[in-house]
């Protein structure tokens, strides 16, 4: 098994945070894992990306070259990378502010309202969290409580309240996605 993902968006929108957080979980689940930020020098509004590769097996390199997944989280994001998945592989959009579409037909694609969901619960922060929940749900590449599980560490005991939340937020996401 070898799955590899890029998730990019605008800084500030927890792009990078995405990515250590599936970093982090697929640690925990004993697999092998690389972690690719790139971001601009301006962080907050510039854009940022970042790309993880998970896999039962050490990973040669961690550009991931024809990507199995992509998660944007704006438009930019959508025209500068959608070229790069693989055939037949998943491209995840926030349609809170994505109104565009792939121009591809070999690929899936999943719209995730995220923006307007996480204004529901009163916290836009928790939109990639919300991203994530689809993500983990369609993906299967890490258990959902690995994940919130690896999430809540990383966040720390001075974030501890943020704890109930993500939860929440990723239990949206999560849900959102039908079978």
């Amino acid at each position: 098994m070898l799955v590899k993902t890029i998730f990019s968006g605008f800084g500030g929108q927890g792009v990078l945070m995405m990515g250590v957080s599936l970093a982090n979980s697929g640690m925990n689940e004993g697999y092998h894992v690389t972690y690719l930020p790139a971001y601009g020098a301006e962080m907050r509004g510039g854009t940022a990306n970042c790309t993880i590769a998970i896999g039962d097996e050490e990973i040669a390199s961690p550009v991931a070259s024809e990507p199995n997944y992509l998660v944007v989280m704006n438009s930019p994001s959508l025209f500068t990378f959608q070229n790069k998945v693989t055939s037949g592989g998943t491209i995840f959009l926030n349609s809170s502010i994505i109104n565009d579409r792939p121009n591809r037909r070999d690929v899936k694609v999943v719209c995730i309202p995220c923006a307007d969901i996480a204004q529901e619960l009163g916290n836009i922060k928790v939109a990639n969290i919300i991203m994530m929940g689809a993500y983990i749900k369609i993906s299967g590449v890490v258990s959902p409580d690995i994940y919130l599980k690896s999430l809540e560490s990383i966040m720390g005991s001075k974030k501890k309240s943020l704890a109930e939340i993500n939860r929440k937020a990723f239990a949206a996401g999560f849900d959102y996605v039908k079978d």
